[in-house]
């Protein structure tokens, strides 16, 4: 399967994003008139993105659409993390960028079938769920390390253990969608072979 990465892909509506965003990048804020302007640009840019679609046909057209919504939606998640910053805007991004990545690679995933697809579909998974898990883990430590800046050392102390329970949390979320894809796996086998994957999946995965 092919990994999509909401970032690195250069098409006609992220150029436009970026083009939009430009003149609030380098501050903390923009102002109003130039968010309302981002927006519309996003917009504008998501109708036109989504129009070239209608050229395509199957799943290179479902394909072209997620693609095109996914940019939309980390497009609008990006422009109000720089209009009002916070930690939990940051924390939408990521799970915006996360669920665009999803959508397009379960796409792609119709490209091919059986078994295939099936590992196709729960590798997809299991990358989104390390994605969020991971966005999770940085927004509880982000907050935990601003709460414990205002108070005492014992707060400090506490945030420092909130942050490492939630990268607890964190890997064990990923571990659990590893272990998914590593039995679905085990289904291109039978018999004596799949028991054995199974087991070796279980063990890897300390289930």
């Amino acid at each position: 399967m092919t990994k999509f990465n909401i970032n690195a892909i250069s098409t006609p509506i992220a150029m436009a994003i970026g083009l939009a965003l430009s003149a609030g990048a380098m501050a903390q804020t923009m102002s109003k008139d130039e968010y309302k302007s981002a927006k519309g640009g996003i917009a504008a840019e998501y109708k036109s993105a989504k129009a070239a679609c209608g050229s395509l046909a199957g799943n290179a057209k479902d394909i072209c659409q997620a693609e095109a919504g996914g940019k939309e939606k980390v497009a609008k998640a990006e422009l109000e993390e720089k209009y009002k910053p916070s930690v939990n805007a940051t924390y939408k991004v990521r799970v915006a960028r996360a669920d665009a990545n999803y959508s397009l690679a379960r796409e792609k995933c119709d490209d091919v079938a059986g078994n295939v697809k099936d590992v196709c579909v729960k590798e997809a998974k299991a990358a989104a769920v390390a994605a969020k898990a991971d966005a999770k883990a940085q927004m509880k430590t982000a907050k935990a390390n601003a709460k414990a800046a205002e108070t005492s050392a014992g707060a400090r102390s506490k945030a420092r253990e909130q942050g490492a329970d939630a990268r607890k949390d964190a890997a064990s979320d990923k571990r659990n969608a590893d272990y998914a894809v590593a039995k679905e796996k085990c289904d291109a086998f039978a018999g004596d072979a799949k028991t054995n994957c199974l087991n070796e999946a279980k063990a890897r995965f300390g289930k």
